[in-house]
């Protein structure tokens, strides 16, 4: 059952991982793999540490909503829609992070 709470923050780590494929960095692309198998292991650093990329996940997505749109700006193509999707990762990808305050995730990963 715990599997299917640590969805949203798997499938989160997953698109940030296909982002910096995209990108050409594999060295974020293996780490975002080493973390995914660490959700195995049941210490609270592991929680604090997806809490900790999930939210720079955020960060990057916004970064990367602000470079886009930049461009498209400066080019007059359309940019709405492009922000609204973007953003709505970035939320969730933050959301993502709050499966790790459920009691059940608490009591695996022996956290506060």
């Amino acid at each position: 059952m715990n599997f299917l709470r640590l969805v949203p923050a798997i499938l989160s780590t997953l698109v940030l991982g296909a982002h910096f494929f995209r990108g050409g960095n594999l060295v974020v692309v293996a780490a975002v793999l080493v973390l995914l198998i660490l959700l195995i292991v049941r210490r609270p650093w592991v929680a604090y540490a997806y809490q900790l990329l999930l939210l720079l996940g955020a960060i990057e997505w916004l970064r990367t909503l602000v470079e886009i749109m930049r461009r498209r700006q400066a080019m007059g193509e359309p940019w709405t829609r492009m922000a609204i999707i973007l953003g709505a990762v970035a939320v969730i990808t933050a959301a993502s992070a709050l499966v790790f305050r459920m009691r059940p995730l608490r009591e695996r990963y022996q956290t506060l």
